[in-house]
């Protein structure tokens, strides 16, 4: 009795174990999961943290979706995997080519009607579907970059949405 005993004490041991590294790994890749807002006179702030690769990672919602960004200033749209569209109900538009890192690839055009980061929230963004990028990050490019300031200072780049009073 006491061995069995021992033997789900380990076992429980163990899960709890693998549970809290898991965690503490997916804070490591993404820092920026509850993105919090600093809401100033004129402006709405969201401060980021960079991740141990060096990239900008945040949750935030597409349609009132969750979504995970990408932050990448070299990308002209906003760039969504085409199984994420799918899931996200958006329509593909006009096809055009996309020169990336990899060649030129097909994308397709859509508009998101809502993206929002923390408490900033951008309307009617510009954005392409991409057949060949897989899930689960998308990439949060110019399209709705250009709609906010950005600052990055040291390891932490923050979003600034001036209000329009």
């Amino acid at each position: 009795m006491g061995t069995g005993m021992m033997a789900v004490a380990c076992i429980l041991g163990m899960g709890l174990l693998t549970l809290f590294f898991s965690e503490a790994e997916e804070q490591q890749r993404n820092p920026n999961r509850s993105p919090s807002t600093l809401k100033k006179a004129q402006a709405l702030e969201v401060t980021l943290e960079r991740n141990r690769q060096g990239h900008y990672l945040v949750n935030g919602t597409i349609n009132n979706r969750t979504a995970e960004f990408l932050l990448d200033t070299g990308a002209t749209d906003v760039v969504i995997p085409a199984a994420l569209a799918s899931e996200y109900g958006l329509r593909r538009g006009a096809p055009s080519i996309a020169s990336t890192a990899n060649g030129n690839i097909t994308v397709y055009s859509t508009v998101l009607d809502q993206l929002k980061i923390g408490d900033i929230t951008l309307y009617g963004v510009s954005a392409s579907i991409n057949p060949g990028m897989p899930p689960p990050a998308i990439l949060l490019g110019m399209s709705a970059l250009k709609q906010v300031e950005f600052t990055q200072r040291g390891g932490t780049l923050t979003l600034r949405q001036l209000s329009n009073e």
